[in-house]
């Protein structure tokens, strides 16, 4: 970070004496800026001349232009026998991945690829694990201009189609089976159902199953290896395409409704993770690096782009308590993670769990921590330096499929502070605005960005007129991105964020971030989880708390009354809930957030669209007709 400040103010003639300054210049230069990230990162590809162009209009912004480049090109900038990538499922498989391995399957698969006919913006879309051949089998997309989307093997039937069916694939690949939880998942009835719906060729990679049976029973299908058979691995050809061309279809949650297909470009995709890889987490060639995710959380495109700094991928697919809480822990000792990558939640189930890695793990190698998915308790802070290591940097990042990146995140330059993001992305014009427009200060609003950046969404795909894309964004304030994040500045210059602003409650008209509420109540070991919503009552809004109980815990009036209290003094009395009732199971997606607007939908009587995109759908039944309510 320290380097690129000082190579953009003597490339630049300019003065930036510290971050604020560097920050500040990052947004009113942005075509310099994005430009010297280009070059600092060593970019493979043709800048052109022209930077920025339209860039006051958030919609009409293009950077570089006339640039062209390949996304496969810029992540395989190794070759030889190191690590390009390190897997493991679980206790059941590992492997190592060398980078004249990913090539050698990357050649073979684009020449697959072209020999089916499929070229510049055809879809291949993957329903897979996190696993090596995912990755590389991307890549050979990437190398040709096809467009990626995938999806984990978890998802149903249904949930796939809803994702796939509407982009059209040329491709499907998919799994023989996974392995969750210690047991083995079979998909190979899924993966002949969904592959006669799209209605086009299929290959079934091996993993945890026979790929050759599930191939066998799928029309049009043949296994990886009889795909690539008929080809040598020889130097890879890479097309050169616009900086704007498609990488990505992204998808929604698509807990409200059939998800948004967010189609994301190769160079914007690019420049933001160079940035927020090599300088806003200091990542350098052969280190390590890991992020608990799934192919359909947008965590994995993240993760993946790690390759363009050299870094060694450290893949896992599978529980992360499978066979104990321990596995991600060992995994990190044993391959001496630099960076570990994980969710709010996960960290809060290791403190629940008892675990303290510090005592029982090496963990010297780790330097950076950070944390997504859901807002990051203070509490979660204090375990993860009491509980995990002391000397870490832990960075709380929040952003999202809409940007596939962050808005906010670390900066290994400046001070961790208990409970708050550590600040805006470089190049990233955030600010919270009040409902009038307003820029705040010390008040919670709306998280917007004000000026327009590369790694917003080319389009969304079946959206021809751009009506889906501007009411996702821009109904809100004219010309300024908001992003549906309840938030708040810090007076240490960081940010706080507070839930989204769809799930915000209203109670008195006075708005309430969720994660306020659970920040208080996760917090007693009574309550393994919890889930909270405003429910409409005598014309205002009454706040309803939902907990999922420890185990042998049983919801008495005394522990009602402890939650409201640990509520009061730690939040404040507008916070206090009007009910709270005990459910065995919180809906969640298959990401692992939870599913606020669909509870609130089924405590009104409301229907929810798309319960494919949930993993528990069966939870949301937990919520309907509570006697509770109607008093």
């Amino acid at each position: 970070m320290t380097k690129f400040r000082e190579f953009c103010a003597i490339r630049n003639g300019v003065e930036l004496p510290d971050h604020e300054a560097f920050q500040q210049w990052s947004i009113d230069e942005r075509g310099a800026f994005w430009s010297a990230i280009w070059d600092f990162c060593g970019v493979r590809g043709d800048k052109g001349v022209r930077e920025l162009i339209n860039g006051d209009s958030m919609l009409g912004a293009r950077f570089f232009p006339d640039a062209t480049l390949n996304f496969a090109e810029n992540l395989l900038p190794g070759r030889g026998e190191a690590d390009a990538m390190i897997f493991r499922g679980e206790d059941k498989a590992e492997d190592r991945w060398s980078w004249d391995r990913l090539r050698a399957l990357v050649s073979k698969l684009q020449q697959a690829y072209a020999a089916l006919g499929i070229g510049k913006g055809d879809r291949i879309a993957a329903m897979m694990p996190n696993m090596p051949e995912t990755v590389a089998a991307m890549l050979a997309a990437a190398s040709i201009g096809a467009i990626w989307s995938s999806c984990s093997p978890d998802f149903g039937e249904q949930g796939v189609l809803d994702r796939f069916g509407q982009i059209g694939p040329r491709l499907f690949i998919a799994c023989d089976a996974y392995w969750y939880s210690g047991k083995l998942q079979d998909v190979g009835q899924k993966v002949a159902a969904v592959a006669k719906s799209l209605g086009v060729p299929t290959i079934v990679v091996h993993y945890a199953g026979d790929a050759e049976a599930v191939a066998g029973k799928t029309s049009g299908a043949s296994t990886l290896e009889a795909f690539i058979a008929p080809y040598e691995a020889k130097e890879i050809a890479f097309t050169p395409l616009a900086f704007a061309h498609p990488l990505y279809i992204l998808f929604s949650s698509g807990t409200t409704g059939v998800p948004k297909c967010i189609v994301h470009s190769a160079g914007g995709t690019l420049l933001q993770h160079l940035k927020e890889h090599r300088l806003h987490c200091g990542l350098e060639a052969g280190e390590k690096l890991f992020y608990f995710t799934t192919c359909g959380w947008m965590m994995w495109n993240w993760l993946v782009s790690g390759l363009a700094s050299g870094a060694t991928l450290c893949l896992f697919d599978g529980s992360p308590f499978a066979p104990d809480g321990n596995v991600l822990f060992d995994y990190a000792e044993a391959e001496r993670f630099a960076i570990f990558g994980t969710s709010a939640k996960y960290i809060d189930a290791v403190r629940k769990g008892g675990l303290t890695p510090r005592k029982s793990h090496d963990l010297s190698s780790l330097r950076l921590m950070t944390s997504t998915g859901s807002p990051l308790s203070p509490e979660g802070f204090t375990f993860v330096y009491e509980g995990i290591k002391e000397d870490v940097q832990l960075a709380s990042i929040s952003g999202g499929t809409d940007i596939v990146s962050c808005f906010v995140l670390g900066n290994p330059l400046q001070p961790v502070w208990r409970g708050e993001i550590q600040g805006p992305g470089l190049g990233l014009a955030v600010d919270v605005w009040n409902d009038d427009g307003k820029p705040v200060r010390g008040e919670k609003g709306e998280l917007v960005c004000t000026k327009a950046f590369p790694s917003m969404p080319v389009m969304f795909w079946n959206d021809p007129d751009g009506a889906k894309y501007r009411a996702a964004y821009f109904d809100r304030f004219d010309n300024v991105w908001c992003h549906g994040d309840f938030a708040e500045w810090t007076e240490h210059g960081g940010l706080v964020i507070h839930g989204r602003s769809d799930a915000t409650l209203n109670p008195g008209g006075v708005r309430i971030g969720t994660a306020e509420i659970y920040n208080q109540v996760e917090q007693m070991d009574e309550v393994a989880e919890a889930l909270c919503i405003g429910q409409e009552w005598d014309d205002d809004v009454r706040v309803i708390l939902f907990v999922r109980l420890a185990a042998g815990v049983t919801l008495t009036e005394d522990l009602i009354k402890a939650i409201k209290a640990r509520i009061r003094t730690g939040a404040s009395p507008r916070h206090v809930p009007a009910k709270v009732i005990a459910v065995a199971d919180i809906p969640r997606t298959k990401s692992g957030k939870i599913v606020e607007l669909a509870v609130r939908e089924v405590v009104h009587g409301r229907p929810v669209k798309n319960q494919e995109a949930l993993a528990n759908p069966e939870a949301l039944e937990l919520y309907t007709g509570l006697d509770a309510l109607n008093v």
